[in-house]
């Protein structure tokens, strides 16, 4: 009877299909790595056919995939303790990230087999999902253990910022396969506004809830957008400044909470 109970309780369910589409998403992208199909993976694509598309980091940017699947691998396991099964903010976020895990298994496979316009959706599935996650967790909303600020917390936040980019880079390169001209503006002036943008949100994301881990993930991107044109200075210039802008904005928003305490 016990375990027949423990069979059909839900929230049991939410939290292993949490942790098989994690660890899921990770060797799917490990597979993709050593054996991509057509014998090209993601990098080379980007360092090949879109080495013009000016939005995409420098290449020791992506380390940080190296960081985000550790973080979920923590989220993985934390979230499946037992402990954590009543927990209301991960009851609430459902099968979000579980979603966002599938969805990016689909994304790779379409990007490496070259429907890189159809690549857009996935894409969005896993942005939109986070944000759901995000949401739902009330990250840098609600106060919470330590523990669950760097198993729950941070991890989604880093993989958010990260994927927060990675849309916008993805959006740049679907648009460049299909010979896009901007409605004629140069491609530098496209690139920065969309570092304006990214930056934007960074900005609105630290002071509305003062989350940390996003706003270092989008400074890490412009500063490898700007090492990446590095012979171009506007954009380098650009995410130059960007990167210092959101470092003060942080600065001030802690300074601030830290004098409310007071």
């Amino acid at each position: 009877m016990k375990l027949s109970n423990q069979v059909s309780d839900p929230d049991l369910l939410r939290q292993v299909t949490t942790f098989v589409a994690i660890i899921g998403s990770i060797l799917v992208n490990t597979f993709s790595n050593f054996y991509p199909l057509n014998g090209v993976n993601i990098g080379d694509l980007s360092n090949t056919l879109f080495s013009e598309v000016k939005v995409t980091p420098a290449n020791y940017a992506f380390a940080i995939w190296g960081l985000i699947y550790i973080g979920l691998i923590a989220f993985a396991i934390y979230q499946l303790q037992p402990t954590q099964r009543r927990n209301p903010r991960l009851q609430r976020s459902g099968y979000l990230l579980a979603f966002a895990c599938v969805s990016q298994c689909v994304w790779i496979y379409l990007f490496l087999d070259r429907f890189f316009l159809a690549s857009i959706i996935p894409m969005f599935g896993i942005l939109l999902s986070l944000i759901g996650t995000y949401q739902r967790l009330g990250i840098g909303q609600q106060s919470v253990s330590r523990q669950e600020r760097w198993f729950i917390h941070i991890p989604i936040s880093i993989y958010l910022g990260w994927i927060t980019v990675a849309s916008v880079v993805n959006v740049a390169i679907a648009l460049y396969s299909i010979n896009w001209n901007g409605w004629g503006m140069p491609s530098t002036l496209w690139t920065v506004m969309m570092m304006i943008v990214s930056a934007l949100i960074a900005a609105l994301m630290t002071i509305q809830g003062h989350d940390t881990a996003y706003r270092l993930v989008i400074v890490w991107a412009l500063v490898a957008i700007a090492v990446r044109q590095i012979d171009t200075p506007f954009i380098t210039m650009t995410g130059a400044v960007l990167a210092i802008i959101l470092i003060l904005v942080n600065l001030v928003v802690k300074l601030t909470s830290f004098t409310k305490t007071w």
